[in-house]
Protein backbone atom coordinates (compact mmCIF):
# COMPACT_ATOMS: atom_id res chain seq x y z
CA UNK A 1 0.00 0.00 0.00
CA UNK A 2 1.60 3.43 -1.22
CA UNK A 3 1.20 6.21 1.27
CA UNK A 4 -0.87 9.39 0.96
CA UNK A 5 0.40 11.91 -0.78
CA UNK A 6 0.73 15.72 -0.77
CA UNK A 7 -1.03 18.14 1.50
CA UNK A 8 -4.38 18.43 -0.32
CA UNK A 9 -7.14 16.29 1.20
CA UNK A 10 -10.96 15.69 0.91
CA UNK A 11 -12.89 16.65 3.69
CA UNK A 12 -16.65 14.95 3.64
CA UNK A 13 -18.99 17.13 6.42
CA UNK A 14 -21.97 15.79 7.99
CA UNK A 15 -24.19 18.80 7.49
CA UNK A 16 -27.43 19.37 9.87
CA UNK A 17 -30.91 17.87 9.55
CA UNK A 18 -33.01 20.32 10.12
CA UNK A 19 -31.71 21.94 13.30
CA UNK A 20 -28.97 24.74 12.60
CA UNK A 21 -28.03 24.35 16.39
CA UNK A 22 -26.33 20.89 15.45
CA UNK A 23 -23.61 22.17 13.16
CA UNK A 24 -19.90 21.37 14.84
CA UNK A 25 -17.54 23.98 15.43
CA UNK A 26 -15.61 21.63 13.08
CA UNK A 27 -17.63 22.77 10.56
CA UNK A 28 -17.87 26.02 10.93
CA UNK A 29 -14.38 25.83 10.51
CA UNK A 30 -14.43 24.22 7.29
CA UNK A 31 -16.43 26.34 5.53
CA UNK A 32 -14.61 29.51 6.77
CA UNK A 33 -11.20 27.84 5.25
CA UNK A 34 -11.53 25.22 2.58
CA UNK A 35 -10.45 26.11 -0.37
CA UNK A 36 -12.87 24.53 -2.45
CA UNK A 37 -16.68 23.38 -1.24
CA UNK A 38 -18.49 20.91 -3.16
CA UNK A 39 -22.50 21.26 -2.68
CA UNK A 40 -25.35 19.29 -3.28
CA UNK A 41 -27.19 22.60 -3.64
CA UNK A 42 -25.26 25.74 -3.53
CA UNK A 43 -28.73 27.72 -2.51
CA UNK A 44 -28.73 25.63 0.55
CA UNK A 45 -25.36 25.77 1.32
CA UNK A 46 -25.36 29.66 1.60
CA UNK A 47 -28.38 29.23 3.15
CA UNK A 48 -26.45 27.18 5.86
CA UNK A 49 -23.91 29.51 5.86
CA UNK A 50 -26.04 32.48 6.60
CA UNK A 51 -27.34 30.96 9.44
CA UNK A 52 -23.69 30.00 10.96
CA UNK A 53 -22.81 33.16 10.31
CA UNK A 54 -19.86 32.00 8.14
CA UNK A 55 -18.49 33.89 5.24
CA UNK A 56 -17.01 30.89 2.91
CA UNK A 57 -13.51 32.11 1.74
CA UNK A 58 -13.38 29.23 -0.88
CA UNK A 59 -14.98 29.01 -4.38
CA UNK A 60 -18.43 27.00 -4.53
CA UNK A 61 -18.83 24.46 -6.90
CA UNK A 62 -22.19 22.47 -7.76
CA UNK A 63 -22.14 18.26 -6.92
CA UNK A 64 -25.12 16.69 -7.32
CA UNK A 65 -25.41 13.09 -8.85
CA UNK A 66 -26.09 14.74 -12.39
CA UNK A 67 -22.81 16.36 -12.65
CA UNK A 68 -20.82 14.14 -9.90
CA UNK A 69 -18.90 12.18 -12.64
CA UNK A 70 -17.76 15.50 -14.91
CA UNK A 71 -16.98 17.43 -11.85
CA UNK A 72 -14.26 14.68 -10.89
CA UNK A 73 -11.51 15.98 -12.44
CA UNK A 74 -11.36 19.40 -11.28
CA UNK A 75 -12.01 18.41 -7.44
CA UNK A 76 -9.43 15.69 -7.21
CA UNK A 77 -7.04 18.35 -9.09
CA UNK A 78 -7.54 21.10 -6.51
CA UNK A 79 -6.61 18.23 -3.94
CA UNK A 80 -3.45 16.94 -5.91
CA UNK A 81 -2.31 20.77 -5.93
CA UNK A 82 -2.90 21.12 -2.01
CA UNK A 83 -6.08 22.42 -1.68
CA UNK A 84 -9.03 20.79 0.99
CA UNK A 85 -11.91 20.27 -0.60
CA UNK A 86 -15.47 19.87 2.13
CA UNK A 87 -17.89 18.21 0.66
CA UNK A 88 -21.13 18.57 1.87
CA UNK A 89 -24.57 17.48 1.20
CA UNK A 90 -28.06 19.04 1.25
CA UNK A 91 -28.63 17.18 5.12
CA UNK A 92 -26.77 14.38 6.80
CA UNK A 93 -23.73 12.42 6.07
CA UNK A 94 -22.31 12.74 2.19
CA UNK A 95 -22.00 9.62 0.30
CA UNK A 96 -25.38 8.03 2.53
CA UNK A 97 -27.83 7.88 -0.59
CA UNK A 98 -25.75 11.23 -1.53
CA UNK A 99 -23.41 11.74 -3.72
CA UNK A 100 -19.97 11.38 -2.47
CA UNK A 101 -19.34 7.92 -3.33
CA UNK A 102 -17.82 8.28 -6.34
CA UNK A 103 -15.18 11.48 -4.98
CA UNK A 104 -14.31 9.35 -2.13
CA UNK A 105 -13.52 5.99 -4.62
CA UNK A 106 -11.41 8.22 -6.99
CA UNK A 107 -9.32 9.40 -4.08
CA UNK A 108 -8.70 6.34 -2.39
CA UNK A 109 -7.68 5.30 -5.98
CA UNK A 110 -4.89 8.25 -6.60
CA UNK A 111 -4.08 8.09 -2.93
CA UNK A 112 -5.53 10.96 -2.00
CA UNK A 113 -6.11 11.99 1.21
CA UNK A 114 -9.87 11.82 3.00
CA UNK A 115 -11.12 12.76 5.96
CA UNK A 116 -14.54 13.51 7.83
CA UNK A 117 -15.88 15.31 10.04
CA UNK A 118 -18.50 13.41 11.55
CA UNK A 119 -22.37 14.70 12.11
CA UNK A 120 -26.15 14.29 12.15
CA UNK A 121 -26.92 11.11 9.71
CA UNK A 122 -30.92 10.50 8.98
CA UNK A 123 -29.93 6.72 9.36
CA UNK A 124 -29.04 6.37 12.87
CA UNK A 125 -31.01 9.10 14.27
CA UNK A 126 -34.08 7.30 13.35
CA UNK A 127 -32.46 3.89 14.47
CA UNK A 128 -32.01 5.30 17.97
CA UNK A 129 -35.39 6.65 18.04
CA UNK A 130 -37.41 4.13 16.34
CA UNK A 131 -37.74 1.56 19.92
CA UNK A 132 -36.64 -1.02 17.71
CA UNK A 133 -33.50 -3.87 17.94
CA UNK A 134 -30.53 -1.42 17.48
CA UNK A 135 -27.38 -4.14 17.56
CA UNK A 136 -27.27 -5.05 14.58
CA UNK A 137 -28.88 -3.10 11.31
CA UNK A 138 -28.18 -2.69 7.44
CA UNK A 139 -29.21 0.73 6.02
CA UNK A 140 -30.61 -0.16 2.16
CA UNK A 141 -31.17 3.02 0.79
CA UNK A 142 -34.28 3.99 -1.28
CA UNK A 143 -36.70 1.11 -2.83
CA UNK A 144 -37.63 1.00 -6.19
CA UNK A 145 -40.46 3.14 -7.42
CA UNK A 146 -42.63 1.20 -8.99
CA UNK A 147 -44.52 -1.57 -7.11
CA UNK A 148 -43.58 -4.80 -8.82
CA UNK A 149 -39.97 -4.11 -8.27
CA UNK A 150 -40.64 -2.56 -5.16
CA UNK A 151 -42.29 -6.09 -3.75
CA UNK A 152 -39.15 -7.85 -5.35
CA UNK A 153 -36.91 -5.97 -2.97
CA UNK A 154 -39.05 -5.99 0.08
CA UNK A 155 -38.70 -10.15 -0.66
CA UNK A 156 -35.19 -10.62 1.19
CA UNK A 157 -36.38 -9.00 3.82
CA UNK A 158 -38.77 -11.35 4.68
CA UNK A 159 -36.17 -13.26 6.62
CA UNK A 160 -33.63 -10.25 7.49
CA UNK A 161 -32.70 -10.87 11.12
CA UNK A 162 -31.76 -7.42 11.33
CA UNK A 163 -33.23 -4.25 11.66
CA UNK A 164 -33.52 -2.46 8.04
CA UNK A 165 -33.45 1.69 8.11
CA UNK A 166 -34.42 2.88 4.21
CA UNK A 167 -35.45 6.39 3.07
CA UNK A 168 -38.93 7.21 1.14
CA UNK A 169 -40.45 10.05 -0.49
CA UNK A 170 -43.20 11.24 1.37
CA UNK A 171 -45.85 10.94 -1.46
CA UNK A 172 -44.55 7.22 -2.16
CA UNK A 173 -44.58 6.35 1.46
CA UNK A 174 -48.64 4.94 1.79
CA UNK A 175 -47.68 2.56 -1.65
CA UNK A 176 -44.39 1.59 -0.29
CA UNK A 177 -46.40 0.59 2.98
CA UNK A 178 -48.98 -1.13 1.56
CA UNK A 179 -46.21 -3.13 -0.46
CA UNK A 180 -43.84 -4.01 3.08
CA UNK A 181 -47.78 -5.31 4.20
CA UNK A 182 -48.18 -7.59 1.68
CA UNK A 183 -44.69 -9.13 1.16
CA UNK A 184 -43.79 -8.77 4.91
CA UNK A 185 -46.85 -9.67 6.59
CA UNK A 186 -49.02 -6.87 8.88
CA UNK A 187 -47.77 -7.59 12.09
CA UNK A 188 -43.88 -6.69 11.83
CA UNK A 189 -42.82 -3.82 13.52
CA UNK A 190 -41.78 -0.84 12.18
CA UNK A 191 -41.04 2.70 12.89
CA UNK A 192 -41.58 6.00 10.39
CA UNK A 193 -39.58 9.06 11.56
CA UNK A 194 -40.51 12.10 9.47
CA UNK A 195 -38.78 15.55 9.54
CA UNK A 196 -35.73 14.86 11.75
CA UNK A 197 -34.42 17.36 14.63
CA UNK A 198 -37.42 20.18 12.90
CA UNK A 199 -39.98 22.09 14.35
CA UNK A 200 -42.21 18.96 13.16
CA UNK A 201 -40.61 16.24 13.95
CA UNK A 202 -42.89 12.96 14.26
CA UNK A 203 -41.67 9.17 15.15
CA UNK A 204 -44.91 6.79 14.46
CA UNK A 205 -44.14 3.18 15.76
CA UNK A 206 -46.54 0.40 15.71
CA UNK A 207 -47.05 -2.45 13.21
CA UNK A 208 -46.95 -2.43 9.63
CA UNK A 209 -50.52 -2.62 8.70
CA UNK A 210 -51.10 0.25 10.89
CA UNK A 211 -48.19 2.58 9.79
CA UNK A 212 -49.68 1.99 6.21
CA UNK A 213 -53.50 2.69 7.82
CA UNK A 214 -51.97 5.90 9.21
CA UNK A 215 -49.47 6.69 5.99
CA UNK A 216 -53.01 6.47 3.43
CA UNK A 217 -53.62 10.16 5.15
CA UNK A 218 -50.42 11.32 3.75
CA UNK A 219 -47.04 12.15 4.76
CA UNK A 220 -45.19 15.42 4.39
CA UNK A 221 -41.30 16.38 4.87
CA UNK A 222 -38.07 13.95 4.62
CA UNK A 223 -38.83 10.70 5.71
CA UNK A 224 -36.95 7.05 7.38
CA UNK A 225 -38.43 4.36 7.83
CA UNK A 226 -36.91 1.59 10.13
CA UNK A 227 -38.21 -1.95 9.92
CA UNK A 228 -37.71 -4.46 12.32
CA UNK A 229 -35.91 -7.79 12.44
CA UNK A 230 -38.20 -10.62 11.05
CA UNK A 231 -39.24 -12.96 13.96
CA UNK A 232 -37.62 -15.97 14.07
CA UNK A 233 -39.31 -19.24 13.70
CA UNK A 234 -39.18 -21.68 16.83
CA UNK A 235 -38.22 -24.84 15.40
CA UNK A 236 -39.87 -27.93 16.15
CA UNK A 237 -38.82 -30.49 18.81
CA UNK A 238 -37.40 -33.25 17.19
CA UNK A 239 -38.32 -35.61 20.14
CA UNK A 240 -41.74 -34.76 20.36
CA UNK A 241 -42.43 -35.31 16.74
CA UNK A 242 -40.79 -38.52 17.04
CA UNK A 243 -42.61 -39.31 20.10
CA UNK A 244 -45.53 -38.64 17.85
CA UNK A 245 -44.49 -40.86 14.93
CA UNK A 246 -44.03 -43.88 17.83
CA UNK A 247 -47.46 -43.31 19.25
CA UNK A 248 -49.12 -43.69 15.26
CA UNK A 249 -46.62 -46.38 14.78
CA UNK A 250 -47.83 -47.87 17.88
CA UNK A 251 -51.77 -47.13 16.97
CA UNK A 252 -50.94 -49.52 13.69
CA UNK A 253 -49.84 -47.03 10.57
CA UNK A 254 -46.83 -47.87 9.23
CA UNK A 255 -43.51 -45.78 10.09
CA UNK A 256 -42.56 -44.56 7.03
CA UNK A 257 -46.63 -42.97 5.93
CA UNK A 258 -46.56 -41.66 9.99
CA UNK A 259 -43.37 -40.09 9.40
CA UNK A 260 -44.19 -38.43 5.97
CA UNK A 261 -47.34 -37.08 7.43
CA UNK A 262 -45.90 -35.51 10.75
CA UNK A 263 -42.83 -33.77 9.45
CA UNK A 264 -45.06 -32.22 6.36
CA UNK A 265 -47.35 -31.34 8.74
CA UNK A 266 -44.44 -29.67 11.02
CA UNK A 267 -42.63 -28.69 8.48
CA UNK A 268 -39.41 -30.33 8.87
CA UNK A 269 -37.08 -32.64 6.46
CA UNK A 270 -39.33 -36.62 5.71
CA UNK A 271 -35.87 -37.89 5.94
CA UNK A 272 -34.69 -36.67 9.14
CA UNK A 273 -37.61 -37.61 11.04
CA UNK A 274 -38.07 -40.90 9.83
CA UNK A 275 -33.74 -41.61 10.75
CA UNK A 276 -34.67 -39.93 13.84
CA UNK A 277 -37.57 -42.39 14.75
CA UNK A 278 -35.85 -45.60 13.18
CA UNK A 279 -33.04 -45.05 15.76
CA UNK A 280 -35.23 -44.44 18.59
CA UNK A 281 -36.91 -47.92 17.76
Amino acid sequence: MSPVSGSGRLVLAATPLGDVRDASPRLVEALETAGVIAAEDTRRLHGLATALQVRPSGRVVSFYDQVETSRLPGLLEAIRNGETVLLVTDAGMPSVSDPGFRLVAACVEQDLKVTCLPGPSAVTTALALSGLPSDRFAFDGFPPRKSGERKRWFAPLATEQRTVVFFEAPHRLAATLADAVEVLGPDRSAAVCRELTKKYEEVVRGTLAELAEWAVEGARGEITVVLGPAPVEEKPDLDVLVAEVRQRVADGERMKSAAAEVAEAAGVSKKTLYDAAVRSS
